[in-house]
């Protein structure tokens, strides 16, 4: 068998050599105690790519949003979201939990919030109501497919946010690929956010960590909440050797993973009973429809693992590919050969009719 394709996402990714040979040889030192020499390049790095005073690593893109949640707000407030957004929908209900924050949920379009709906959901002071305590977004929009929000579209959000007193936070897990697709630098697009979480560890390859920043007095407050949480790591180092090839090497080549996904969902498109819109599909994902082809998820992700295709099943004909580094552009035309086959053939077609 040919090697394993794994299109279940981009966190699937394995750290690259060069990332190997770096965290074999990196000087670390307790980061707690702030000593740590690797971990406290990473930060400057983080920090001067997205054009904050600050940054801070977390383990994990979850633990970085809910840590700003918790360092803009206080209990009680409320925060406005987009409705399907990663802080809410996939972050084990830690708003209520951890933060003590409701949200307002707002239905985007392709992820992007609409300004003026923002403005018109800020709370008025009342009795009743909560605060408006914060305004999140997310870029690239995961449930949306992976697209982008325009720039403009963030700059008018964060205008009506200051005109508020109202920080703005982004969920930025993968901002170099809103980057890649809108041909600007990542600190474009985090310069309408007072507070930016990106990931390390997916299309970037890293194998472990996120990072939040922001400015000074953000970052100082929230490494204190880091700390209660668990998350204050010693000889950190070692992850943070890796982070940097992630942040100075990985971004470039990021345009390949886009290009492999557009090939990838036009092929799809042109498979008899597969629907894919294809004006989601801006970065590294394809979401797409299977429910014309009889078959549901879960069915496809069995019958195509021996052909070494790894997917993400779905109780239902809802489906997502993610490609990323170790997806070539061979694998793609692999990918849709099987497909094509699976679907189509008249032995599969006689035996999901049977």
């Amino acid at each position: 068998m040919d090697k394993l394709i794994d299109l279940r996402s981009d966190t699937v990714t394995v750290p690259t050599e060069k990332m190997r040979k770096a965290m074999y040889k990196a000087e670390v030192g307790d980061d707690v105690y702030r000593d740590d020499p690797t971990m406290l390049r990473l930060e400057r790095l983080a920090a001067q790519t997205m054009g904050k005073e600050d940054a801070l690593f977390i383990p994990s893109g979850t633990m970085g949003n809910q840590l700003a949640i918790m360092t803009h707000t206080q209990r009680g407030e409320e925060i406005i979201t987009e409705a399907e957004a990663h802080i809410f929908y996939y972050e084990v209900g830690a708003l209520g939990f951890l933060a003590g924050v409701q949200a307002k949920q707002l239905k985007g379009h392709m992820g992007a919030l609409n300004p003026d709906e923002v403005e018109a959901a800020i709370r008025m002071e009342d009795l009743h109501f909560p605060r408006t305590a914060l305004i999140c977004e997310e870029n690239t929009h995961n449930r949306a497919g992976g697209t982008v929000v325009p720039l403009d579209t963030m700059e008018a959000v964060y205008r009506v946010a200051h005109e508020h007193d109202i920080p703005v936070h982004l969920d930025g897990a993968r901002i170099f690929n809103a980057a890649t697709a809108l041909g600007v630098e990542a600190k474009d697009v985090a310069q309408w956010a007072d507070s930016v979480m990106f990931c390390v560890s997916k299309g970037l390859c890293a194998p472990v960590g996120s990072l939040l920043t922001g400015s000074k007095a953000f970052i100082d407050k929230a490494r204190k909440i880091r700390k209660m949480l668990g998350g204050g790591m010693r000889q950190s180092g070692v992850l943070a050797a890796a982070a940097i090839v992630a942040i100075t090497d990985m971004p470039q080549r990021l345009y390949e993973d886009h290009e492999n996904a557009r090939i990838l969902a036009q092929g799809l498109a042109e498979i008899k009973g597969i629907n894919v819109d294809l004006d989601t599909v801006q970065t590294n994902m394809i979401n797409f429809d299977i429910t014309d082809t009889g078959l549901n998820g879960n069915q496809l992700a069995e019958i195509i693992r021996p052909y070494g295709i790894k997917i993400a099943g779905s109780p239902n004909g809802k489906m997502r590919f993610v490609t990323h580094y170790y997806v070539t552009r061979d694998d793609v035309y692999r990918v849709l050969a099987v497909m094509k086959e699976l679907i189509e053939e008249p032995v599969f077609a006689m035996s999901r009719n049977a």
